[in-house]
């Protein structure tokens, strides 16, 4: 029978940390390696945990509070369990005027559950996110961080029945199938699931203004070419 270390089996402890190691010789500082760290256990569990938390900080010389301040702050770390598939609704302003506010509350109460609660069968969890930079897809729904563009209530719905049915679902961009909320986790510390650069990321919308630029020659201006600034030269201040 394995025995627990920090929370964590001595067999899963060991394994966490080969990987750690892997991750933290990527930096020239150890402490930079946090982000990548705290997605590495929460591959693990699905959320950071205590004993995440503890891992982290004992790995990079840091206190748990420390570790703690940053879970805390980033919307991509949970902190209790979820659903297999995450599941967020875009409700800045553009994507919430193009329907996105209307999108979230047919999905709750499609699934009867408020933000950030999980289905009882642990498949979905809900939750309104905040801008995801694909304002020309709006409305948009991310489920484990990739694009759904251009949905409504009824698009969404099916999405969320089809990923509690175990149907397989593609993604309006990028790769062909989804991965769960742990595999993501692990593709976002550093490990390469073989499908992270599978298929184009950027939509017609996107791609019109290069085209735009090409056909007409613009160029970005070059930066040696501005003209300084006052506060950049030193010029104009008092004497």
């Amino acid at each position: 029978m394995s025995t627990t270390t920090g929370g964590f089996t001595e067999e899963v402890r060991a394994r966490l940390e080969v990987d750690a190691k892997e991750i933290i010789a990527k930096y020239p500082r150890e402490r930079s390696a946090l982000l990548p760290l705290l997605h590495l256990v929460q591959a693990e569990e699905g959320y950071v945990s205590m004993a995440g938390i503890a891992f982290c900080a004992d790995r990079l010389g840091l206190t748990k509070a420390e570790v703690t301040a940053v879970v805390t702050f980033y919307t991509m770390y949970r902190r209790r369990p979820g659903g297999d598939y995450n599941v967020g609704v875009c409700t800045n302003t553009l994507c919430a005027v193009m329907g996105g506010d209307e999108i979230f509350a047919a999905l709750k109460e499609h699934l009867d559950l408020g933000n950030g609660e999980t289905t009882e069968d642990g498949s979905v969890t809900l939750e309104h996110v905040e801008c995801n930079a694909a304002c020309d897809f709006a409305p948009v729904v991310m489920v484990n961080w990739e694009f759904f563009d251009n949905q409504t209530p009824e698009s969404a719905r099916r999405l969320v029945d089809d990923l509690r049915l175990g149907r397989d679902v593609a993604p309006t961009r990028g790769p062909d199938t989804l991965c769960t909320w742990k595999q993501a986790s692990r593709v976002l510390a550093g490990f390469s699931d073989g499908r992270a650069g599978e298929g184009t990321q950027a939509g017609e919308p996107s791609l019109e203004g290069l085209r735009l630029a090409r056909e007409r020659g613009w160029s970005a201006p070059d930066p040696a070419a501005l003209p300084h600034r006052p506060a950049e030269t030193g010029e104009g201040e008092a004497k």
